[in-house]
C-alpha cells in the first residue's frame, strides 16, 4: 500500500456506508470533513519525513494525529465508537508502516481517548 492509496481509502468512506445500514445519524458532513482533513495532514506529515525517518519522528506524527482525533471526537459529541476506532487504528498503523515504523503494538494507545 502507498500513501496515495491511503488518501483514497480513508475510513470515513466506510463510516457513511455503516450509517446508511444502521439508519443512525452519527456522522455529519462537518465531522467527516474534519476527520478527512486530520488524516490528510497525518499522511502529509509522514511524507515530509522522507524515507529515512526515525522511529521517534514517526511516533511524534502518530501522537499528533491521535491528539487531533481526540479533540475532534470531543468537539463532535463523541462520534468515534468501536468500529470507527478500529478503522482509525488500521489507517494510522498502515501509514506509519509505509513511513518505515516497525511495531507489533498498538501505536495509538498511549494518547488515544477514543
Amino acid at each position: 500500500m502507498t500513501f496515495e492509496e491511503l488518501r483514497k481509502n480513508k475510513p470515513t468512506t466506510q463510516w457513511l456506508e455503516y450509517e446508511e445500514l444502521d439508519n443512525e445519524e452519527i456522522f455529519t458532513e462537518e465531522n467527516i470533513n474534519a476527520t478527512n482533513e486530520v488524516l490528510d495532514i497525518y499522511i502529509s506529515d509522514l511524507e515530509k519525513l522522507g524515507n529515512n525517518a526515525t522511529e521517534e519522528e514517526i511516533m511524534q506524527v502518530v501522537k499528533e494525529v491521535v491528539i487531533r482525533i481526540n479533540k475532534l471526537n470531543e468537539k463532535y459529541d463523541y462520534f468515534i465508537e468501536t468500529i470507527e476506532r478500529e478503522d482509525l487504528y488500521i489507517f494510522i498503523d498502515s501509514a506509519a508502516l509505509i513511513a518505515g515504523l516497525e511495531s507489533d503494538e498498538d501505536i495509538t494507545e498511549e494518547w488515544r481517548e477514543w
